[in-house]
């Protein structure tokens, strides 16, 4: 949250406290602390929260990174590796990288992992709002749903295992039309770039998956935003891989 929801927070506890509530009948020496002491724990329990996303984004920063440099290796070696000849026993330079034949469900699967990542978003955007308006939510006249987050979290799963899916569906037309890992260094490199995306989307789904059973597990409206937020960055960066991965594949056979 916010400083400035946390300030009307403890406004709207203020005027829900009785006049001179500090004592036991109104007219005690402690008038008015109750408010000064809630709106302290607010402030230190926003303040962590926040170190606690920081840190968050930061780990999941260092592991895109990691990925990012890992596909950048394997996507300079795939066009090295299209450009490099061989010498046959007459001495001639041939080439031996076959030009592979993309299945169309591979642009089907793009466009559901794109959604996926539109349903996560708004996953996390509502979960978020939840959190900034947390004390507003005893106002007459405001109320919120018990998890708006859960049916979106649910839909991106839903998607997330569509999309996987769909991949095996992808690599067992690729075997079917003779594209096999060992085949050819073309078809090598496609199942080594959509295989290793596949399984890093894996974890992806995995966290998206604890994220959606946080609800039932007892864990604070906090740390379920947190645990959304964190995965959100890895999905979109997820995806967004993936397009630079198909489009290596498509432009670059």
């Amino acid at each position: 949250m916010t400083p400035v929801f946390s300030k009307i927070e403890r406004g709207s506890r203020e005027r829900q406290a009785p006049h001179g509530g500090g004592g036991r009948n109104g007219n005690g020496p402690h008038t008015g602390g109750g408010g000064g002491d809630s709106g302290n724990s607010e402030e230190k329990r926003t303040r962590t929260y926040q170190e606690r996303l920081k840190l968050g984004r930061l780990g999941v920063s260092l592991s895109m990174v990691s990925v990012a440099m890992l596909f950048i290796a394997i996507s300079s070696a795939y066009l090295a590796r299209q450009h490099t000849a061989m010498v046959n026993e007459n001495g001639e330079r041939v080439s031996t990288w076959v030009q592979l034949s993309l299945p169309p469900l591979l642009m089907v699967n793009t466009l559901i992992l794109l959604a996926s990542s539109v349903t996560l978003e708004r996953a996390r955007r509502n979960l978020r709002r939840r959190v900034l308006f947390a004390g507003l939510e005893e106002i007459l006249g405001i109320k919120h749903d018990a998890n708006p987050t859960l049916p979106w979290l649910a839909t991106t799963l839903v998607l997330a295992f569509g999309f996987l899916a769909g991949q095996a569906m992808a690599w067992r037309s690729m075997q079917h039309e003779g594209f096999y890992l060992s085949g050819n260094p073309s078809s090598g490199f496609f199942y080594l770039l959509t295989v290793t995306h596949a399984i890093h989307l894996v974890v992806g789904t995995i966290a998206l998956l604890y994220a959606a059973l946080a609800h039932f597990i007892a864990r604070t409206l906090e740390t379920r935003c947190l645990i959304v937020d964190v995965t959100s960055w890895y999905w979109h960066f997820m995806a967004a891989l993936w397009i630079c991965i198909y489009a290596l594949l498509h432009f670059a056979r």
